[in-house]
């Protein structure tokens, strides 16, 4: 089988199914495959290692705003697990990816400094 991809530029591109969003960057350029931070597929947002189905196409780079997001988003949960890691038995409630940046709120009894 084989998924079809319609590009922005109107395009149709045919790849073997399997095939992911990195791959399909890479065939289009390398600097494009190297800015990449996601692709979307009928608006939905795909990592770069995930295999991908048939749709409209589109690579997310962090020049975006989605791609900026997904970069924050993503920053918020590395900082969430060093926290978790730094000091065991501490939670944290919400931290979400905003315009400017991301913030977690974390409960851990004490200050993070000394």
């Amino acid at each position: 089988m084989s998924i079809h991809l319609l590009y922005p530029d109107g395009s149709s591109h045919s790849f073997e199914d399997g095939t992911t969003g990195l791959e399909v960057a890479e065939s289009i350029g390398s600097r494009l495959a190297q800015a990449a931070v996601a692709v979307s597929v009928d608006g939905v947002e795909y990592d770069l290692s995930r295999a991908l189905p048939s749709g409209s196409f589109s690579v997310i780079t962090e020049n975006s705003e989605a791609g900026r997001h997904i970069i924050r988003h993503s920053a918020a949960h590395i900082m969430a697990q060093a926290v978790l890691s730094l000091f065991p038995g501490s939670t944290f409630a919400i931290g979400p990816a905003i315009e400017n940046g991301f913030y977690y709120d974390f409960e851990i009894g004490r200050g993070f400094t000394p």
